[in-house]
Order: structure tokens, then sequence, then C-alpha cells
């Protein structure tokens, strides 16, 4: 007969093996009758967990991990390589897991350090809207890259690397302003967002008010719940933009990848970007400037972002510093996608 696992306790149970784990730890957090369900079934199955692992020093572990959420985004795999190249020079292993748009972030990490004992976690990418107290539930130190809540808070259980969304969103819809653009669309992310999506509607809001034009809020075109940033969604959201019967003369899509999906349906529906429609998106990813006609973008500065967040998460794994938050400046990279427009909308 085969050994038992955490898993199977927790499939048997109905539950995450973070609760199981949890509740072997009695662990405060667990509803009491879910942790009485949990060992009787650990004892009717004669579970025996791996005291000799669980009992390890985490300082003895050198497993970092790195959760991604949007493992296909072109951007993450730069940033992976130069995570990974910093992690081998402390002569420490990297585990990269792949998080589904639907999975929670947290579970999968508390799973991974159920079965890898990891000094530190790095999240990549998604949708983040965890508290810090779900944060707090994991033992090793997190680090969040490119993904964070709208605000900080001291003494903070996690740190944070990123460009600022909200002032990089707005420095890109105000040079959309000042070219005379006044119909201006958004593509972005789910309603619910509390992260990136979030944050860079903010400072669209906040360009066009500078700018003193009114929202229109249907031109802001939200990606439904669970959908990813790719060129796919960018078509669609566009394409039911053109089809809305709206007036626009420029749109702003918060991911390249969106933005080139844009151009498409623009093109497709036999109009021209920028003659017609000027697009804009955000990151820099190596296809914007290749794609013809090339993309006018926030260009985040990925591998030294990358590197400067795991060298926080050293120094937090090491003792030599508290959690932080540091932000990166990102280039305004003027292309042909919205260069040379007739600004139809300045009239």
């Amino acid at each position: 007969m085969e050994t038992i696992t955490i898993k199977d306790i927790a499939k048997l149970c109905g539950v995450g093996v973070s609760t199981v784990s949890r509740a072997m730890n009695d662990h405060p957090d667990i509803n009491p009758e879910t942790k009485q369900m949990i060992m009787d079934v650990i004892r009717e199955n004669n579970y025996i967990p791996n005291n000799s692992a669980r009992n390890l020093k985490r300082t003895d572990s050198k497993n970092i991990a790195v959760l991604v959420k949007g493992v296909d985004n072109p951007l993450f795999s730069r940033m992976i390589r130069v995570i990974e190249e910093e992690i081998g020079k402390k002569k420490y292993s990297m585990v990269v897991h792949q998080v589904e748009y639907y999975e929670d972030e947290v579970e999968a990490a508390l799973e991974l350090e159920q079965e890898k004992r990891l000094c530190g976690i790095i999240f990549l990418g998604g949708f983040y809207s965890e508290s810090s107290e779900s944060l707090a539930r994991l033992k090793a130190p997190v680090v969040l890259v490119t993904s964070a809540k709208p605000q900080f808070e001291q003494n903070s259980t996690y740190s944070a690397v990123s460009v600022d969304d909200i002032r990089e969103s707005y420095k890109m819809v105000d040079y959309l302003c000042r070219q005379g653009h006044k119909d201006i669309a958004i593509i972005t992310a789910t309603m619910h967002d509390e992260s990136v999506g979030k944050l860079r509607l903010l400072g669209y809001y906040k360009a066009l008010q500078e700018n003193n034009i009114n929202v229109n809020e249907k031109l802001v075109k939200y990606m439904d719940e669970g959908e990813d940033y790719s060129m796919g969604r960018g078509y669609q959201l566009m394409t039911e933009l053109l089809e809305s019967g709206e007036k626009i003369s420029a749109v702003f899509a918060i991911s390249d990848s969106l933005a080139i999906g844009a151009c498409r349906a623009i093109h497709d529906k036999g109009l021209q970007v920028p003659e017609d429609i000027a697009v804009a998106g955000f990151d820099g990813i190596d296809i914007a400037s290749y794609y013809s006609p090339s993309l006018t973008t926030i260009i985040q500065p990925m591998e030294a972002i990358a590197k400067e967040a795991t060298q926080i998460l050293f120094n937090v794994i090491r003792d030599k510093s508290m959690h932080t938050r540091k932000f990166f400046e990102g280039e305004l990279a003027v292309r042909e996608s919205t260069e040379n427009n007739k600004e139809n909308s300045a009239d």
C-alpha cells in the first residue's frame, strides 16, 4: 500500500494542503470543527507527518520560490532570467511555479512551503488582492514584483518592487492629452482589480481630470474575471469598443500585449493606426518596438526591478533589513502608433 501524503489528506477532507498543515500545527486561524474533522481523517488513515523534514531549520533551506501569474507574459521571461542569475550567485536554488489566473497565490505558496521548505518567495505578476494578514501566514519572507497593493503599510509583512503605476499611467495619458486627444479609451483589468489595473486606471482618470477632460465611462473597457493580458483579449475588447459607436481618437491599453491586439482589431475594421486611432501600451516588451506600427509605451526597467527585488529578499532573509517598498522610473517611449496623429478629437 502506498504511503498516504498530506495532499491525500487534503483531498479526503475537501480542503487545501495549507489548511491541513494549520490543523496539524494547531494554528489559531482555523475553524475548530474543520480542525477536528481533519485530525479525525489523519487518525483514521494512520497518516504520519515527516517530522524529520518538518523540524529542519528553515535557514538550512536554499530554495527560493518564484510564483508567476501570467507565465506566458514575455515581460516575465526576462525577469526570471535575472532572478535566477542573482539567486545562483548566492548559491541558492530557484523553484519556478506557475499560478493559474483563477488560483490563489498565497494558497499555492503555502503548499510550496510544505513541499520545498522555502526560505524566500517572490510573487511575479497577477492581480494582487491578498491582505497583509493573509501574506503573514507564510513563514518565508515575501517580495511582490510588478504587482502590489495601492498603499504600503508600515511594519509590513512583505516587500514590493515596481514602477509607480499611477504616475506612469498618468504620464502616458497626459502625453495623449497634450497630443490633442479628448476621446481616449482605456482597456484595463477587471472592475474589482485591486492591483496594477486599479492603479493604472487611477492614473488615467487623474490625467483626464488635470487636462479638463470629462471621463466617458463608456470608453473604460474592463476585462472579465479570470481573463489574461493577452493579444487576443486586447483584440476582443477593442472590437467591442469600436462596435459601441462611441467616438474614439486614442486608446491606452494597460499592457503592450493588449495594445497590440487592439491595433489588429482597428486594422481589421478598416481603420489605421495612428491616422484614425492612436494606440499606446505599457510595459516595454521586445515585440512592441518591432510591431508595425511600432508601439508607443511605458518601458519598465524589468532587469533592474528583478535584481533589486532579489537583493531585498536576501537582505530580509539574512536579517539585514526590514521589508520595504521600492519604486523605479519608467520611460515614455513615443513611437509610430501615436506620433503624427491628425488630432481628430481636438475640434
